[in-house]
């Protein structure tokens, strides 16, 4: 039986209750019960993350924009941060290990990226924006994160030299999985990401066994588009 993460929260600190309801009413009921994830959630301050002018909406259930301060403009230019139970459940089924070398597209604010720091050997995220690889950076080095990097580069193109990877995760959505991200997986890693076209598209799961790709979509959702990445032409033959 999965009890609640934690009875005893500090009902008196509206910091701690926030977070916990985060967790208890959002997170949980989308199906994330690993305890380890969900303590990993209590652990790393999602409100740390966020612009000092959306600090109040650390915890709801939304988007947060990131640059501008128009929201609507900012999750359609793919300069937001995920919903938290989407970051969470992505961090769920992704199965970290302590050993895992990862490698993250799209860094936003360094909130996953620390994320998935906790639970690897080390983590290479890349981010296309340079005010947001500035903003991932400058978050994970006050939080005391030192086995994860930000660097400025085109995820949908650019080499990425630390490869190959035991994980990759987009934190964001694409239309389809570039093969050039395919390539860099090891055997018998995995390639998470959100797949497809407004108003549904697949979480994606790819595991790599020698030159086979397997792949599952478990959930539905939807997500901003990380930016750089090709959208189909719209023609077919």
């Amino acid at each position: 039986m999965n009890m609640p993460l934690n009875t005893s929260a500090n009902i008196s600190d509206p910091i701690e209750q926030a977070r916990y309801n985060m967790i208890e009413q959002q997170i949980r009921p989308w199906n994330v019960l690993d305890a380890d994830v969900l303590e990993l959630l209590a652990v790393v301050h999602r409100e740390d993350f966020v612009p000092p002018a959306c600090r109040s909406m650390a915890f709801m259930d939304i988007e947060i924009p990131l640059l501008g301060t128009n929201a609507e403009e900012a999750v359609r230019l793919g300069h937001s941060m995920l919903q938290p139970r989407i970051e969470a459940r992505i961090l769920q089924d992704v199965k970290i290990l302590p050993t895992d070398r990862v490698l993250e597209i799209g860094a936003g604010s360094g909130y996953m990226a620390a994320l998935l720091a906790h639970r690897a050997q080390s983590v290479v995220s890349l981010e296309i924006l340079p005010a947001l690889a500035e903003m991932a950076q400058d978050n994970l080095q006050r939080a005391g994160v030192t086995n994860a990097h930000v660097r400025v580069s085109d995820g949908s193109r650019d080499a990425v030299p630390e490869g190959p990877f035991d994980v990759i995760v987009l934190s964001g959505s694409v239309a389809e999985i570039p093969k050039h991200l395919l390539s860099m997986l090891r055997d018998g890693g995995r390639l998470a990401a959100i797949v497809g076209q407004e108003p549904v598209m697949r979480f994606t799961l790819v595991r790599r066994t020698g030159d086979r790709f397997d792949t599952t979509s478990p959930w539905d959702t939807v997500a901003p588009r990380l930016v750089g990445f090709a959208e189909p032409s719209g023609f077919s033959f």
